[in-house]
């Protein structure tokens, strides 16, 4: 059998005709948006908007330049050059129905470790107007002890600013010179998965550049903007299987394609200093404040996924789509949902809270997206607090029942044990496994239980009604197990 040609323009014509291709002349696009960690997520959600917007014929001056600064991104580069920097993107709906795209929204690709002059000279072009992120939420240098930025990582580029080896060092040399050209300066536009990261990704970039010179730091605050959004889209690691099948659909072979569910959400804060492309018209919802949207995020998905984790888990589960199979764990997330968490969000401009709950449900029960009860559960302790306690700071501060809540704690802890309910052995992958361990045998020892876990859950644990609802919860989840303590719950009003 002949080997497959490398998907192009040159293999365009053999394309099944089911498969989307671009819908615009290429060449007319130019680079406005540079791009930092070009991987599955930024492929499947930012890079497909540009393509709807070039496709309607709008923004062609705003195409995207992929930029690499890890040495593990020379796989991108490669896949990239190889492939013209197209790509082939498929939504996995719940039906099983494979809807596949080709994308030619990024129209360059620049590898800083090749010449990084190269990539600090052309963001310093005033056609460099949006500089966007995906560095992962780690990517941000932010001491998790300190909460401020981590000088000292980067000492090398603030010493050596005319070899810069990190995304600080780039962006703050390339607008060093813009400064000294008389030129503006431009967006940073983070598009991770972190609350208020425009705000996370101007406090990192300020600590950066004042470490440099404070008086250019100034500079950078008067024209650096760093708007706030939040994102959404479920998009799994492509293995090999999809690489087979996706190839063998096209005809030509894709070396790096992304698979995603139909979902997809971006709310944005409209603050750009160099102008922007008509997002709105792509399914991005522009904002004054993120704020309210994050809350819904946090409080409904995130902190949704971990309801269904740990439950899963104890109960045997894999893959999430199998758990929400289970009638009970579903009417468990909704009880969580409805009952609890959506009293605690504000008011929502543009969504019907009622349909994303819905949403969160069947993109859960999704099967063929595949994700996994474990990799929810990693790092869990740290997802506790960031999604769950302040649905129930919140719901105690009203008065209210914290009963959904407070047994996410309760069957995360359950959970920590490191056995199901069958005597099944579950691995605890989290950056505070040690301190899970001394809970853990705290609980055993019949010390003073969640009392004593202060480090883990706040100052929550002071609380006489939280604590009186937890240890109500575990003492259910020891004596009866997890599927009876869970009907016990939801049978509550």
């Amino acid at each position: 059998m002949a080997e497959k040609a490398t998907l192009s323009h040159a293999v365009f014509s053999k394309i099944s005709n089911d498969v989307k291709l671009p819908a615009y002349d290429r060449t007319q696009i130019r680079s406005g948006i540079f791009h930092f960690g070009v991987g599955g997520f930024h492929r499947a959600h930012q890079a497909l908007i540009m393509d709807n917007l070039f496709s309607m014929g709008l923004a062609h001056d705003w195409g995207i330049c992929g930029i690499g600064v890890l040495p593990q991104d020379k796989m991108m580069k490669d896949v990239m050059e190889q492939q013209e920097c197209l790509y082939t993107l498929v939504e996995k709906e719940t039906s099983g129905r494979l809807n596949y795209r080709v994308i030619g929204s990024i129209v360059e690709y620049l590898f800083a470790p090749d010449d990084v002059n190269v990539v600090v000279e052309r963001l310093a072009q005033p056609e460099a107007r949006i500089i966007s992120l995906t560095i992962t939420e780690g990517g941000y240098n932010i001491n998790p002890a300190t909460g401020e930025f981590d000088v000292d990582v980067v000492r090398d580029d603030i010493n050596n600013l005319k070899q810069p080896k990190t995304v600080f060092g780039i962006i703050t040399e390339a607008l060093r010179r813009r400064k000294d050209r008389g030129l503006k300066g431009f967006t940073i536009m983070s598009c991770d998965n972190l609350q208020e990261n425009g705000c996370v990704a101007r406090r990192s970039f300020l600590a950066f550049a004042k470490a440099v010179d404070e008086d250019f730091a100034k500079w950078m605050e008067e024209n650096v903007t760093f708007p706030n959004s939040m994102v959404d889209r479920i998009t799994p690691v492509t293995t090999n299987d999809d690489r087979t099948t996706i190839s063998d659909k096209l005809g030509a072979s894709d070396l790096w394609p992304v698979v995603c569910e139909p979902f997809i959400q971006w709310v944005l804060e409209d603050s750009f200093v160099a102008g922007r492309p008509p997002f709105e018209k792509s399914y991005v919802q522009l904002v004054p404040d993120v704020e309210p949207y994050e809350f819904m995020k946090l409080r409904l998905l995130n902190a949704g996924h971990q309801a269904i984790a740990y439950t899963g888990l104890l109960l045997d589960y894999e893959f999430v789509h199998d758990a929400m199979q289970d009638d009970l764990i579903v009417q468990y997330l909704q009880a969580y949902m409805d009952r609890e968490a959506t009293y605690t969000l504000k008011p929502l401009p543009g969504i019907d809270v009622t349909d994303y709950k819905a949403q969160i449900v069947l993109r859960f029960q999704n099967s063929y997206v595949r994700d996994t009860l474990a990799r929810l559960a990693v790092d869990g302790s740290d997802r506790i607090l960031k999604f769950v306690l302040p649905v129930i700071h919140d719901r105690i501060a009203k008065k209210a029942s914290i009963w959904m809540g407070t047994a996410i704690v309760a069957t995360f802890v359950f959970y920590a044990n490191g056995f199901s309910d069958s005597g099944k052995s579950i691995q605890i992958v989290d950056r505070n496994v040690d301190k899970l361990k001394t809970m853990t045998d705290d609980f055993h020892a019949g010390e003073l239980g969640i009392q004593n876990q202060q480090s883990l859950f706040g100052d929550l644990v002071y609380d006489s009604g939280f604590v009186d609802t937890f240890n109500e919860i575990y003492k259910k989840l020891q004596e009866t197990g997890t599927r009876q303590t869970i009907e016990w719950l939801i049978q509550k009003n």
